[in-house]
């Protein structure tokens, strides 16, 4: 192919991505709190988190998951996520990550089984940002899961998803 060919091309596809970006960006400028998300559900296994609004997918991320994501968290440590369904219950601007949102693990069901068991079950499971400093390529960074056990999504996508999902929003973590 002529190189002006390929440059065209690049040139069309650069300009079909921003418009989609810019109608999505319109889109997600017309929620607002009183239209905030009904729910967040992550599918583990496809490494998928959709944003639903009355059944409805608005928005879907590619995630990454901790470095052992099959199964339901069990101790601290373990580098899985839990499944199960809990909250979002507060935002954090400053951490090591870029902004991030906590999810209420565990619960009393995980801190009985713990007790049980006689192990910590471990906490500080969010929703996060890239890490802080890290120069690597956003796209490179999530092709692999990376976490101790949170879900991990690209620094833009926290803001779209901080904008448009509040503190008290359930969370349905599924395998």
């Amino acid at each position: 192919m002529p190189l002006y060919l390929s440059r065209v091309s690049l040139f069309i596809s650069l300009l079909l991505l921003s418009t989609a970006s810019s109608c999505f960006a319109n889109q997600i400028s017309e929620l607002n709190v009183e239209n905030s998300i009904d729910l967040v559900k992550v599918d583990k296994s496809k490494r998928r988190m959709y944003l639903i609004k009355h059944d409805v997918i608005v928005h879907e991320f590619r995630i990454a998951l901790g470095a052992r994501p099959k199964g339901h968290k069990l101790w601290e440590g373990d580098q899985r996520t839990p499944e199960g369904t809990y909250l979002l219950d507060f935002v954090i601007d400053e951490s090591a990550f870029y902004r991030s949102i906590h999810i209420d693990y565990p619960n009393q069901t995980d801190i009985n089984w713990a007790q049980h068991k006689g192990i910590d079950p471990g906490g500080d499971i969010k929703i996060h940002g890239l890490k802080n400093g890290d120069q690597r390529r956003p796209e490179y960074i999530q092709s692999f899961d990376w976490t101790n056990g949170c879900i991990a999504i690209t620094n833009d996508e926290m803001d779209i998803l901080l904008s448009i999902v509040k503190a008290g929003t359930p969370i349905l973590i599924e395998w």
